[in-house]
């Protein structure tokens, strides 16, 4: 019993997040709420490759490829149980994930999706917590919902879409 105690004495204290905190923990008068992880993006070089190792290899739920001009991507949506995954390859020479993809040849990671259930509110209070946002009024995303991005020096190195739950 002695060496149980002092296993259970010096064994770490190990912290959870609760799903209260966010962005807003220490304002009592927040207007939002982060919500579920909606989807990760990954930039693909090949789109087709890419939905057929989801599709035909691992056996998973694969949507048709839909263009989005105004992003400059191609789009495609993995189901998963619990959340998405949303490869991404280049529509036009001035798309983002062009020049996603000639920093990162194999592709990778691109950003996470969050669902927020005020995407104005939060978008007010970002902006008085100096997060930059990557425009000025949120855009129609690929599920047909408001979206905005946030700057990813602002978010330890990731890029951060919120999108209207």
């Amino acid at each position: 019993s002695g060496l149980l105690t002092r296993l259970q004495t010096s064994a770490p204290t190990i912290r959870t997040l609760s799903s209260s905190n966010s962005f807003c923990q220490n304002i009592p008068s927040c207007l939002w709420k982060l919500g579920r992880l909606n989807h990760v993006a990954i930039a693909v070089p090949d789109l087709e490759k890419a939905q057929s190792l989801y599709k035909d290899v691992l056996g998973a739920q694969v949507s048709e490829t839909v263009a989005l001009p105004e992003h400059g991507v191609y789009t495609v949506f993995v189901e998963l149980g619990n959340t998405k995954l949303e490869l991404l390859h280049p529509l036009g020479e001035k798309s983002p994930i062009a020049s996603f993809l000639q920093k990162n040849k194999t592709g990778g990671m691109h950003h996470i999706c969050i669902e927020v259930d005020d995407i104005k509110a939060a978008m007010t209070e970002l902006k008085k917590k100096k997060i930059r946002i990557l425009s000025e009024e949120p855009k129609i995303g690929a599920h047909g919902k408001p979206v905005i991005f946030l700057h990813p020096k602002d978010c330890h190195g990731v890029l951060v879409e919120l999108e209207q739950a």
